[in-house]
């Protein structure tokens, strides 16, 4: 699968998400993996996707949601308060279930379909954890973010971190919560919704039944 992958002509293009350098209904499918949480204007880059499409088009994205790295985050929160008195965020914030067909839904898709799905990786500790959001780029990169952690804050989260969450075999659990999306640029072969008070039999028949 692989070889023949490689045989398909293709363009690779470097390109801003928020700023997408593609004509109007260029595409029959656009595909996104795990990038949009780093998109500051989310429905301002759904619309230019939207515009990317052509009639009955597909739109396909997977995006961290709002409940990964909920353990790191806890431990964070807790060692703030415990070495500094307070509190700062050191994890970007990640979109909600909700939000994400909302803002699919607002946008202009049809046909809307919003999945998620929880992904749980082991770490040796919470260093090994941090280090490697680090190396994937995911560490915290808010403009308004506070105060960096201290050296007796990450200590104290690591080892906040082992009490709460660490497993019998000394590794600690890190929930990925993976969103997917689905919407469809409009056509008028999609099915639509019936005209409201066009049904002919009501739920209280099937109570009766």
């Amino acid at each position: 699968m692989v070889i023949v992958a490689y045989a398909v002509e293709t363009t690779r293009l470097v390109a801003d998400e928020e700023f997408l350098p593609f004509p109007s209904r260029h595409f029959d499918l656009v595909m996104s993996s795990l990038s949009l949480h780093w998109v500051n204007d989310l429905e301002s880059t759904f619309h230019q996707v939207l515009d990317t499409l052509k009639p009955d088009g597909a739109f396909i994205g997977a995006v961290l949601g709002g409940d990964s790295l909920q353990e790191l985050r806890s431990a964070f929160i807790l060692g703030d308060q415990e070495r500094q008195g307070g509190i700062s965020p050191h994890i970007s914030p990640f979109m909600n279930v909700a939000n994400a067909g909302n803002l699919l839904s607002a946008t202009g898709f049809n046909l809307c379909t919003v999945d998620t799905d929880f992904i749980q990786v082991d770490y040796p500790n919470a260093f090994v954890l941090m280090e490697h959001l680090r190396g994937m780029g995911e560490n915290h990169a808010i403009n308004s973010r506070g105060a960096p952690a201290t050296r007796d804050s990450l200590l104290a989260a690591a080892s906040i971190y082992q009490s709460m969450f660490g497993q019998s075999d000394g590794t600690v659990p890190a929930t990925f919560q993976v969103i997917y999306l689905i919407g469809w640029s409009p056509h008028e072969s999609q099915q639509k919704p019936l005209r409201r008070g066009s049904a002919q039999h009501s739920l209280k028949e099937l109570s009766h039944g």
